[in-house]
């Protein structure tokens, strides 16, 4: 489980729940919520869905189911929130809960059990900028400042293999940092690089 400092935000997916949004966040998190109940993706039925994720750089984790009977677990959520915050300003975002979906799916068609390393996933739009200063790859639009993206391996798997799977489930975006030895997954538009 992932260490949890203070209140985060509530699930904006969740019924009942009152939504704490930075302004940054509220849009992201309205697009995401519809998106998610309007994707045929990521029906909203089926069993319980369960991701294995830990931090690079940090070794913090999440292990468990993060939807079940019909709707996502808040308490899953928040504790996904933290292992994805923005390292460099310490600072979390209700990520879109189908970026988790994406991965899921992803990890169970490669038939892994491994836990996803995350390198990153949420940045705030002056980390991204800082980012984007040092390297051409990094988007200026990304949508790791939506927290719908993240970079990640998966230890037992090749990132070309999994590049390649991801991008024929068609969930969202796929990119192939092969040097690195990572792969960019989202949850927006279907695209690959």
């Amino acid at each position: 489980m992932a260490r949890m400092f203070g209140h985060g935000p509530v699930c904006p997916c969740c019924p009942g729940a009152e939504p704490v949004l930075p302004r940054r966040g509220f849009l992201a998190a309205a697009v995401g919520a519809g998106a998610a109940l309007a994707s045929p993706a990521f029906a909203q039925g089926g069993g319980p869905r369960t991701l294995r994720v830990r931090r690079a750089f940090t070794g913090d984790s999440f292990s468990g189911v993060y939807w079940r009977d019909g709707r996502y677990d808040r308490a899953a959520l928040r504790q996904l929130d933290y292992v994805f915050r923005d390292l460099s300003a310490a600072e979390t975002t209700p990520m879109d809960p189908r970026l988790f979906d994406v991965l899921h799916q992803v990890a169970r068609a490669v038939d892994s059990d491994e836990a996803y390393e995350v390198i990153s996933g949420y940045r705030t739009p002056e980390t991204n900028a800082a980012r984007a200063g040092q390297s051409r790859r990094v988007s200026t639009v990304s949508l790791h400042m939506s927290g719908m993206a993240a970079d990640c391996r998966l230890p037992d798997r090749v990132s070309l293999g999994l590049a390649r799977t991801a991008a024929d489930l068609q969930l969202g975006g796929v990119g192939l940092y092969r040097r690195d030895g990572f792969v960019h997954l989202d949850c927006g538009p279907v695209r690959r690089w």
